[in-house]
């Protein structure tokens, strides 16, 4: 009995031993790869990430919109600050994100700040070939993971970059009705535009500035809206390249090419130019052919460069060839857009009223 007894009390010793041994060695493995996975970035590099990530920022306002897009609960902070225009239809969950800065344009960030605000991942917004600030922003924020995303501000490679950061958020569902609505008017920008002569296109001149003699080219960015629509842009002849940063030009070259229509991201600008002097010879002007980007909570046109520039491509085709784009419902357009992405709905009255403040007749929309 007493040697019944010892086997037991020896059998139940190793159990708990065993027990002891598996929480010892596997609990800690098990926790070190539950949550966690390994992903391939935008520049083929592997890195490792959260399973679920919650918190995120960009280092650049075009991957900033597409995850406000996406998921503004995920948003740690922002770039730059709202202006009270841009803020109008920002809900007020999303209105006091910090401002950390960024690496885009002439601009630099703090990686200080960007590491006080906790993120779980930092996206990197990297332009083809250009992967060597990638490396610097690793070593720079140490553990946190950055992700290499291309550039999104190509329209038409957008979708690309949309689709991988829904695989990166979580949020593919979502990714995949940003997609849908860009390629939707890309296919219908692109049938149209397509036919339209060229002796019949009619020219644009973009007005940045306060006085509205900055512009860009054909294939800029911040213009491509004009090409995809089936225009072209007045200040093409200039032959300087593609300069996203913006050129300088005189009001005597504006007069020169005489624009069917002006577009401006400018509101001061837009409200000044139909009473200026200096422009009223002008057919835009004089046909009242001048229009403004909506602004709230990111520019249809201009700058930003990202996916907000998605909704003014049906903006600008109903600004510039109102008929041939009879098959676009710009109120429609709009109220979805906003209710999808910006994450705030319109009714009727809003949304004719935001486009018509954009200067165009209600016939048109």
């Amino acid at each position: 009995m007493e040697k019944k007894s010892k086997i037991i009390i020896v059998i139940l010793l190793i159990l708990v031993i065993c027990t002891i041994l598996t929480h010892f060695f596997l609990t800690p493995s098990t926790t070190e790869n539950n949550g966690l996975k390994n992903v391939t970035d935008m520049i083929n590099r592997n890195i490792t990430i959260p399973e679920t990530v919650n918190h995120v920022i960009a280092t650049g306002p075009s991957m900033t919109t597409i995850i406000y897009m996406l998921d503004p609960d995920k948003l740690r902070a922002v770039n730059f600050q709202w202006n009270d225009e841009e803020l109008e239809l920002v809900p007020y969950k999303y209105r006091d994100l910090p401002v950390v800065g960024g690496w885009y344009g002439s601009q630099e960030g703090s990686y200080e700040e960007f590491i006080a605000s906790e993120p779980d991942i930092i996206i990197e917004s990297i332009e083809d070939g250009d992967v060597s600030n990638v490396q610097e922003r690793q070593d720079k924020f140490g553990e946190i993971p950055v992700v290499a995303v291309k550039d999104a501000s190509d329209l038409k490679e957008m979708p690309k970059s949309i689709i991988f950061m829904g695989e990166i958020l979580g949020t593919q569902e979502k990714a995949k009705e940003l997609s849908d609505f860009d390629n939707k008017y890309l296919n219908i920008t692109n049938q149209t535009a397509s036919q339209i002569p060229d002796s019949d296109k009619k020219s644009v001149y973009f007005a940045e500035g306060e006085d509205g003699l900055q512009t860009v080219l054909s294939d800029s960015p911040q213009s491509q809206q004009i090409d995809l629509v089936g225009a072209k842009n007045a200040a093409n002849e200039l032959n300087q390249g593609n300069t996203s940063s913006g050129i300088q030009v005189s009001i005597e070259q504006v007069i020169k090419w005489n624009p069917d229509i002006i577009i401006t991201t400018n509101p001061d600008f837009y409200n000044t130019i139909k009473t200026d002097s200096n422009w009223a010879h002008i057919d835009a002007v004089k046909n009242g052919e001048v229009y403004l980007s909506p602004q709230s909570p990111f520019k249809w046109f201009g700058r930003p460069i990202g996916a907000n520039l998605i909704i003014g491509l049906p903006w600008t085709a109903k600004v510039v060839y109102p008929d041939q784009y009879d098959n676009i419902n710009l109120v429609e357009a709009t109220q979805e857009f906003y209710s999808k992405f910006y994450h705030t709905d319109l009714n009727t009255q809003q949304t004719k009223q935001i486009l018509l403040n954009s200067g165009l007749k209600e016939k048109n929309l």
